[in-house]
Order: structure tokens, then sequence, then C-alpha cells
């Protein structure tokens, strides 16, 4: 079969011909039918030797969903013929996180060799993909899988940062989000589903905003130089209850604490390279907390789903063949993908 794998530090990915896997013990194949492309892929790709703990060669792509083709004879919790979406980050398996369906928070994340699917371990971009276990499948039903494959890292760490600022967010409230990609105007379609605030979104590019718009943002403006100025006045004056960065530039940081209201919350979810210092009181809003949140945890992956397949929660993709995934790589790097780039098997 063929597969896009990383098989030299510094080197792009190649498509080559491998086996297909068979399943044993516990183990479930999956015939993909969809799979994201995220800018994850490109720090893997990009990473030098020695700076990830990962074992060359293996299978790109996290964001996956397919058919359960195969089943080890110790698998069980999915039937062969079943739609589902595959939960990416693996973690041990056996610590109270992993246990509770947490994996992303893994106790012993730092000690192991692989992050999951497409991270260290084989992953999606391929036309079978092979999961060691049956508990990092979600079913998605009637939910086709360009729709579905972007739900299990755009949607969920979305979903995942939203969720831990949903109980500030009520009526009259204001939420900014910052960059909207592939992660962004999910997020913002999320709020509006979820709950009461404002949505407010900013990016440096004018198709991302209109991208923001159909995503149902009140409103929508460039990053600029009076970007903070133009927030609060849409914003009520007061500042945003909660800024969602999905970016992590020094000036994206800049401009979300300089937005914030006292006691206001800061969701980081880009890693853009910026920094942010803590230090002496009054150089940031007052009583504002930080979360750092990281991919999601299972239990909210079948809540993405369900979110999805009532109506309230669409993807929009861009549709690639396996066989052109560098071009949707470029595309990728370059910030000339609408939306999420999606790869299917040819």
């Amino acid at each position: 079969m063929r597969a896009l794998r990383l098989t030299t530090w510094g080197e792009p990915p190649a498509l080559v011909d491998i086996e297909r896997p068979v399943p044993h013990g516990a183990e479930v194949l999956l015939r993909v039918e969809a799979t994201g492309l995220c800018h994850s892929d490109l720090h893997v790709i990009d990473a030098a030797a020695g700076a990830l703990p990962y074992r060359l060669p293996f299978t790109l792509g996290h964001e996956v969903a397919g058919l359960v083709a195969a089943l080890g004879p110790g698998a069980e919790g999915v039937r062969v013929g079943e739609r589902v979406v595959l939960y990416g980050p693996w973690g041990c398996g056996t610590c109270g996180r992993c246990a509770a369906g947490w994996d992303n928070y893994c106790d012993r994340r730092a000690t192991l060799r692989w992050h999951g699917a497409g991270l260290g371990r084989d992953g999606g971009m391929a036309a079978y993909a092979l999961v060691p276990s049956a508990r990092h499948l979600v079913p998605v039903g009637d939910l086709t899988a360009e729709q579905a494959a972007p739900l299990s890292d755009a949607g969920l760490t979305s979903y995942h940062a939203v969720a831990g600022l949903r109980h500030t967010l009520g009526e009259g409230t204001t939420t900014v989000v910052i960059g909207i990609g592939g992660l962004g105007h999910l997020a913002v379609r999320i709020l509006r589903a979820t709950t009461a605030s404002r949505v407010l979104a900013v990016d440096v590019r004018e198709d991302a905003l209109a991208l923001a718009d159909r995503s149902g943002a009140d409103f929508g403006t460039l990053m600029r130089a009076d970007t903070a100025r133009v927030l609060r006045t849409h914003g009520g004056g007061a500042g945003a209850d909660a800024v969602l960065d999905f970016v992590g530039t020094a000036e994206t940081l800049e401009l979300a604490t300089g937005i914030l209201r006292p006691g206001g919350e800061l969701a980081l979810v880009g890693s853009g390279g910026g920094s942010l210092t803590v230090s002496k009181p009054g150089a940031h809003p007052p009583g504002f907390r930080l979360s750092l949140p990281f991919w999601g945890p299972r239990p909210q992956l079948a809540e993405v789903v369900a979110l999805a397949r009532s109506g309230a929660l669409r993807v929009e993709t861009e549709r690639f063949p396996l066989s052109a995934a560098p071009e949707a790589l470029d595309r990728l790097r370059r910030g000339r993908v609408r939306g999420r780039a999606v790869l299917v098997p040819d």
C-alpha cells in the first residue's frame, strides 16, 4: 500500500510502498477514508535529528477517519465495518489519566518514544492504519470522513480550549479568537454553538476573516497597529473576557494580553515561538489566568462528534488525493489552505 512516511530527519516525507499491516492482540486495522493535515505535521517534518524522541521511519497523519477493516483476536469494543474517527494522542495506557481517557496529559508522556498516531507511530497518511486498541476509536455514524477526520485534532483541540473557558462566557461577554485557520474557524463555530459570548476574530489575511464571518463571528479585523483599540471598541470598551490565541507569536501574545479585561482568561494554543514573561504586578491585566490546552481527552472527542452530527459544527475543508500530499503540505506551509486540508487515498 502507499504511505507518506518520514524516513530521514531534515528531508521531506516520501510516498513509498509498504506492506499492509496485520492486527494482532487488541489491535484494530482501519481502512483510511480521510486524513487531515496539521501544522504539527510540519513541526515533525522540520524537526532536527534528536529534537524528538521518535524512531524513523513512520507514517505521518494523526487526524484519521475510516472503516474498521479487521480486528486482532483480543480486540473488543468495535465491529468490522464500523465507521470511526481516531483519537490521536496515545499515552502509556496505564496511568490514571490514560485510564480516564486523558491520554493527552499522560503522566508518562516525557518517557515515551512516541506521542500517538503519526507522531512516532504509524499514522493515517496511507491506505490503512493500525491502531493499538479500540479505546482510541470513536464511532461517527453517518458523518462523512472528510468532516470527521479534522475533528480528532482541529475540532478536539478547539473544543478543549473553549471548554476550559466556558464557565466564564455567559451573556454579555466577549471572546477574541486570534488566527482563523484549521483550528480557529472551528473555535468560532464551537463558541457560537456552546456559549452566549460575542465572538471577535483576528487574522492577517482577508480570506481568513471571510472564513470567520462564514463561521459565525460577530466581527473580524486584520492584525494592525490599532487592532487592540478596534477590538475594545467592538467588545464594549472594558476588554475581552477571554482570548484564544491559535498563533502564539510575540505579536499575538502582546495583543492578547493587551485586550484582556482584569480577571480575563487567555488560552494559548498556537506554537508560533512567542513567549510571555510573568513579572511584576501591572505588566499584565490583574487577575488574568493563562491556560495551555493541549489536544483534548477522548470523552470530549465524542462530544465534538455529537456536535458535528447535530449539524452545529461543520469543518471547512480542501480535499487532496494522497498522491498530492507534497503539494498540500507546501500550501499549508505557505498559509494557502482554506480551513483544513484533507488527504484521501487515491
